[in-house]
């Protein structure tokens, strides 16, 4: 298991950027693919972007263009840059981590929440109009 903290979210006015932030510590977390979901309230939890060990990246149709993942594994930690939000961006993001998996992962396996085994707390962003 891993332990991941969400840092960066916050109140932006439509068009701007933010940058979240997800620090993990504990065992292998290099072994691991990362992944953002995002959840509104009453809502299912949707996938956002994904990384896999490879370095290689999917996004949701919907951020396609305007959300950039990477990865650092010097400092264990992925960051979503965020931009041109709209209010329709508005929810709680969460960073997830996957179990110990091969180098190699694909879009449909890691954007499945089932692939993922550790949560974070989650970020509040909020987009005004």
């Amino acid at each position: 298991q891993v332990q991941l903290l969400e840092s960066g979210g916050g109140l932006v006015q439509a068009g701007g950027s933010l940058r979240l932030s997800c620090t993990v510590s504990g065992r292998t977390p290099r072994d691991r693919a990362m992944a953002w979901f995002r959840q509104a309230p009453g809502r299912e939890r949707e996938f956002v972007a994904a990384v896999a060990r490879s370095g290689d990246t999917y996004y949701a149709d919907s951020v396609q263009g305007r959300f950039s993942l990477s990865r650092d594994n010097t400092k264990n930690t992925v960051s979503l840059q965020m931009n041109s939000l709209n209010p329709d961006d508005t929810v709680v993001y969460l960073c997830a981590a996957t179990p110990r998996i091969a180098y190699y992962a694909s879009k449909t396996y890691l954007s499945d929440q089932n692939a993922c085994c550790s949560w974070g707390q989650g970020a509040q962003v909020t987009v005004s109009s």
